[in-house]
């Protein structure tokens, strides 16, 4: 992949700053353009909406991935990881003024000299403050910074990741339950239409016009009619409780209007997709890769910071006496600045001359750069090669159900003729049985068809990598009463 450099081979000074400068890693060019397929019948080059859930005009849909969104563990899970890398980026910032300690230490007891003496036991007390400052003259704070602040945006993408996957499952586990409803409405209405064959086949045995062999065959239709409906209505509860789970709710708390539900979410218009380099700009994993290369990356700087000395002004002031008011008098207060100063660093600290362990971490960030670098790259084909596969799944299923469509209106058509033909007399048992069971099965057939339609619609929405932009915010559990935001 042709790019500009993006970690820099030799180890330079810029501005006082050790390490590679980061430059953000170049796309393939090849898949900024439109998707190959991305056929008209099902995509249109128009941008992708925010909330891509809307389009289908669903009230009760809108209201689930809403509620998802703000619900759903697996994001509170990464809103908590997002506040922690926040707080990792406090930490990093604070590298940039003085680190100081207050300590106050009493005590009770005789010391040798009060023995000889012959005193008794005394109360004594021992207070210092000691602060120390690091000058960053190689920039080992400010890479540090560098790194934690793209370790955050990286968790912020995370989030949004989750979102993505969050808001299409919800949207996906509805269109089940609705595809899973109209299979089983399919079902029953072929179970009604078969049951009234079999009534009509018992007066016509009863009369003699028939025997119980051709009865029984009708029997065999009839009881695999029946069979088609159980699996179903375990699939339908079972998507109702992957809902329930997505939008933070138990099993007994699944949604009472999404189980009514027996039409699956179509879009009859083309989906707007818009084209690759949008979709490498929406993608949060690519964002969420991108922003690891750049942790990364300023990682090195902070490794080829160990090659040079560590600066430190620091400084002291401590006082001891008898009572709490004497430390604050003038004889009993001491002061340092610099190395002499107790409980304070060195003016200068260097792993000089034997850097082999400094220079052992700098091939170690560059390692994992490399790293982060390879995973950008695959993360950018991965999100390519997953749209197509989802716009290629859709295309196809498309053209499916069109050809299932008319099967079906052959089918039934097949099955008028064989009831007129039968009643006048042309057609036997078997023909007749034969039609009804092709039309039962071309139902099934459509029915599965729309539900896969409506399922590889929403994976398509998944792939481009939208419904995050303007999603509520999310917030972690609390921990002792305490609330965990992210900012």
């Amino acid at each position: 992949m042709k790019r500009g450099v993006v970690i820099a081979l030799g180890v330079g000074l810029a501005g006082c700053v050790v390490g590679p400068n980061y430059r953000t890693p170049s796309t393939p060019a090849s898949g900024h353009g439109a998707f190959v397929s991305a056929a008209p019948a099902i995509a249109a080059s128009a941008p992708l909406p925010p909330g891509w859930w809307r389009l289908y005009s669903d009230p009760l849909l809108d209201n689930l991935v809403q509620q998802a969104l703000v619900e759903n563990d697996d994001l509170k899970v990464a809103a908590a990881n997002l506040a922690y890398a926040q707080g990792l980026l406090d930490e990093a910032k604070a590298g940039r003024y003085p680190t100081t300690d207050l300590s106050l230490a009493p005590s009770y007891g005789r010391s040798s000299t009060q023995v000889q003496l012959g005193q008794g036991p005394s109360m004594g007390y021992a207070g210092s403050f000691v602060a120390a400052y690091q000058i960053d003259l190689f920039g080992r704070v400010r890479r540090t910074i560098e790194a934690a602040s793209a370790n955050a945006d990286a968790a912020q993408a995370a989030e949004d990741a989750v979102r993505v996957t969050v808001a299409a499952e919800t949207a996906s586990a509805y269109a089940n339950i609705c595809g899973y409803g109209r299979q089983v409405a399919v079902a029953r209405s072929s179970l009604d239409a078969v049951q009234k064959t079999y009534d009509l086949f018992v007066v016509q045995r009863n009369a003699g016009a028939i025997g119980d062999f051709d009865l029984d065959r009708q029997g065999v239709l009839l009881e695999q009619a029946k069979a088609l409906i159980p699996p179903l209505e375990g699939q339908r509860r079972a998507a109702l409780f992957t809902l329930a789970a997505l939008i933070g709710k138990t099993p007994v708390e699944v949604p009472v209007q999404a189980a009514a539900c027996v039409v699956p979410p179509t879009l009859t218009q083309p989906l707007p997709v818009g084209d690759g380099a949008a979709l490498l700009r929406r993608r949060p994993d690519v964002r969420q890769a991108e922003r690891q290369l750049a942790s990364k990356t300023a990682g090195i700087g902070v490794a080829t910071a160990d090659l040079y000395p560590t600066v430190t002004l620091s400084g002291s002031v401590g006082s001891a006496a008898t009572t709490i008011g004497g430390l604050f008098a003038g004889p009993a207060v001491a002061y340092g600045i610099g190395s002499n100063a107790s409980g304070v660093p060195p003016l200068i600290s260097w792993s000089f001359p034997n850097t082999l362990v400094a220079r052992a971490h700098i091939e170690e960030a560059r390692a994992q750069a490399s790293a982060a670098l390879a995973t950008f790259d695959g993360t950018v084909l991965t999100a390519l090669k997953e749209t197509e596969q989802a716009l290629a799944l859709l295309a196809t299923e498309l053209d499916h159900h069109t050809a299932l469509v008319a099967a079906r209106t052959r089918a039934n058509e097949a099955l008028r003729l064989a009831q007129v033909q039968f009643q006048a007399g042309s057609y036997s048992f078997l023909d007749l049985l034969t039609a009804q069971q092709a039309s039962i099965e071309a139902d099934q057939a459509v029915a599965a068809s729309e539900q896969t339609l409506s399922t590889d619609q929403v994976a398509v929405f998944q792939a481009l990598g939208g419904g995050w932009e303007n999603a509520p915010p999310v917030t972690a559990p609390p921990i002792a009463g305490h609330p965990v935001q992210s900012r």
